[in-house]
């Protein structure tokens, strides 16, 4: 028995390490388990059994740019600092088409990949909006690959189409698209949709997106909004209903899901930032429990956006073979010191990469090998980063941006303070005079 089998023995986890390494399926029980062992280490031992038997010593990256085309949401979810309200917010934006496509073209020197395009449910977009957006984005970089709106948004646009969910994706494909990122679906657990976001769809119907989605032949993303005020049980139950559309994907479709990807909450400029927001240790822990349960899940990212590069060079070892892209542009969540402006440049990635000891292998959308290690990697003074200081914030309503500077401004979200203290989900002295 070597060390770790002594410590597995020790902390109660033999039974599960037996598990993984016959390649069983974890039961809901052993999710639990892994949640409530104090022993991070332990899990991360565990998680890299799978992670390396899916992925050897890779780990994948990607040159991608996110495009938002929207900020107007009329959602109104407690714990999302990005939108805007329909009527009368200065941080409102609708991007053309036109300047969708030119924000594209801003980065033609970066030989880009992927096109990472979400937002906000704004009701006033007709259905022709969104066709004409993913034409617009492929004229103006043919080669890449659209990753283009989530379940909710996928809601939103097959409402303003009056077709069935089948043929709006159909003509998505033909305008474009290319595959579907994995927001949305936040937990799966009806108490925290009626308290966080009730005005989303709920899991049912994203879980009946996807399965439609991968009927068309298309592949997804899935994602877990962790750190508020969900449940131990609700993130288990979360994997458990991911892996068994999973497994009816797999075995009837050319579809399915492709990557799972664990979302670290940031509070600041929501109604709930109040609240702690998770640490480290909770995100690594999230990344391994993901890996563990999610066994027919290719993939596990660590997006360094939200869990920060030092925690996702960690991540590689705790189950996680991915740590997304370039990004260029980003305002889900903002950078107290870069706002918008947040990117790795491709240099940056496959030095984070090689500094965690694992082997850099570019990818595409599909996980197509671009190159491996330092190739075509640039040793001059990077382009993303001159782009992105150049461009990032063209056609920004100037309340818009550096929101995290600027104690006047006033999210949408934050707005809702006195909803949150209703649900008892804050306190009275966190809902501020100006709140009341």
């Amino acid at each position: 028995m070597n060390i770790w089998q002594h410590q597995l023995e020790q902390a109660g986890l033999a039974p599960i390490h037996a598990k993984v390494l016959a390649g069983e399926r974890l039961s809901f029980d052993d999710g639990l388990q892994l949640y409530s062992t104090p022993q991070l280490p332990l899990l991360g031992y565990l998680a890299n059994i799978v992670r390396e038997r899916k992925n050897g010593n890779v780990a994948w990256w990607v040159r991608n740019q996110h495009v938002n085309y929207t900020n107007v949401c009329n959602k109104g979810c407690l714990f999302c600092s990005f939108y805007a309200r329909p009527k009368d917010d200065p941080r409102a934006y609708v991007m053309s088409p036109e300047q969708a496509a030119h924000k594209v073209s801003n980065y033609g020197d970066v030989p880009i990949t992927e096109v990472h395009v979400v937002g906000g449910v704004n009701p006033r977009l007709p259905y022709s909006y969104y066709i004409e957006l993913l034409q617009a984005i492929k004229a103006a970089r043919p080669k890449a690959h659209i990753k283009a709106f989530t379940m909710v948004e996928i809601d939103q646009i097959v409402r303003c189409s009056k077709k069935s969910a089948e043929e709006v994706f159909e003509d998505l494909k033909a305008a474009g698209l290319d595959a579907l990122p994995g927001g949305g679906a936040e937990v799966m657990s009806e108490r925290v949709h009626e308290d966080l976001f009730a005005a989303k769809p709920n899991a049912a119907r994203w879980l009946e997106l996807a399965q439609a989605a991968h009927r068309c032949g298309l592949k997804s993303n899935a994602t877990l909004l962790y750190g508020h005020v969900e449940q131990t049980r609700e993130k288990v139950e979360h994997f458990v209903r991911l892996r068994e559309v999973q497994d009816h994907s797999l075995a009837n479709t050319s579809g399915g899901f492709l990557t799972f990807i664990p979302l670290s909450w940031h509070p600041e400029k929501t109604a709930l930032e109040s609240l702690p927001a998770p640490t480290g240790v909770e995100d690594l822990r999230e990344i391994a429990v993901a890996r563990l349960m999610l066994d027919n899940f290719p993939h596990i990212k660590s997006f360094w956006i939200m869990n920060s590069a030092p925690v996702t060079q960690s991540a590689l070892w705790f189950g996680a073979d991915d740590v997304d892209g370039t990004i260029m542009e980003y305002e889900i969540i903002r950078d107290p010191t870069r706002d918008r402006k947040q990117v790795l440049t491709s240099r940056q990635l496959v030095e984070m990469i090689v500094e965690a000891g694992r082997d850099a292998i570019e990818r595409d959308p599909l996980y197509n090998i671009i190159s491996r290690g330092f190739e075509n990697v640039r040793d001059a003074q990077s382009v993303e980063q001159v782009l992105v200081d150049a461009h990032a914030d063209e056609s920004q309503p100037q309340a818009n941006l550096q929101i995290m500077r600027r104690d006047e401004i006033v999210t949408a979200a934050q707005g809702q303070k006195n909803r949150a203290f209703e649900k008892g989900l804050i306190g009275a002295e966190a809902v501020g005079a100006e709140h009341r």
